[in-house]
């Protein structure tokens, strides 16, 4: 993946969060490039989720600020795109596949307007980008977990945003899905989109992502993977808990390759 400008499209400011009244972040700083694929990191309770739900103005933060395009998000809102947590969403809501894709284009026609053919064809092009044109009338319901990602995938494609936020878009899904994904965010970021995704797998990052804010209720570390993801800095974030990681890890590995041991 390439970077194309060192110019900053986000800029997160000494950057505290607060659950009744108790710091959940603390003085977050750092930048973020154009087209790039980031991923936030660090251990369960890090803040990884409050942190992308802050820079997008769904939490209130205690103090800081944050800029997208160098503007406050309310001025830019319609340039930014949001794919939740796939455990947030009411999979039961009865609407079809094609329905849930046209949502992401209301933010171009306006939410008292009907979208149009243009709308449709744009819609239906995100959705063979994630392999499920042929799903088109099915009920989301009826989809499997890493198929309903791939629906949100293409709502946000639909968007036709210029800053992606992504809560762990690779949880519960199959292999093929996750390849599917990490496929899409290397074309969004050679388009010159900018991608932001939280994500815990330790070691997919290397692979997927170009750049890394490491947290641990305070950043551990932010910039390119070659900088921010070294050994020092994974165990300043993750601590004790990184050896837990390696022992599982290590044990998983035993039982996979058993012949390993002979």
């Amino acid at each position: 993946m390439i970077i194309h400008t060192k110019e900053p499209v986000l800029e997160v400011h000494d950057l505290t969060v607060s659950y009744s009244r108790k710091p959940v972040l603390w003085g977050i700083d750092f930048t973020l490039p154009a087209g790039c694929v980031a991923g936030i990191m660090g251990p369960n309770g890090a803040g990884k989720s409050t942190l992308l739900k802050s820079i997008m103005g769904l939490i209130p933060p205690s103090s800081g600020y944050v800029k997208l395009f160098n503007r406050p998000l309310e001025d830019v809102r319609h340039r930014v795109s949001y794919v939740p947590q796939r455990e947030s969403v009411d999979w039961d809501f009865p609407v079809s596949v094609l329905d849930v894709v046209l949502m992401g284009r209301y933010g171009k026609v306006g939410l008292l307007r009907s979208t149009g053919r243009r709308d449709r064809e744009i819609a239906l092009e995100c959705l063979e980008k994630v392999g499920m044109q042929a799903y088109t009338k099915r009920q989301i319901s009826q989809l499997s977990g890493g198929q309903q990602q791939r629906v949100f995938l293409a709502r946000a494609l639909a968007q036709e945003a210029d800053f992606y936020f992504m809560d762990e878009p690779f949880a519960g899904v199959d292999a093929a899905t996750e390849q599917t994904i990490v496929g899409l965010l290397r074309d969004m970021a050679a388009a010159g989109k900018t991608v932001v995704v939280v994500h815990h797998d330790l070691q997919s990052a290397r692979e997927y992502f170009d750049w890394i804010i490491l947290l641990n209720m305070h950043l551990v570390a932010a910039g390119p993977v070659t900088e921010a993801f070294t050994d020092e800095k994974i165990q300043r974030a993750y601590g004790g808990k990184l050896s837990l990681l390696s022992q599982v890890g290590h044990v998983m590995e035993k039982r996979a390759f058993p012949s390993r041991e002979n």
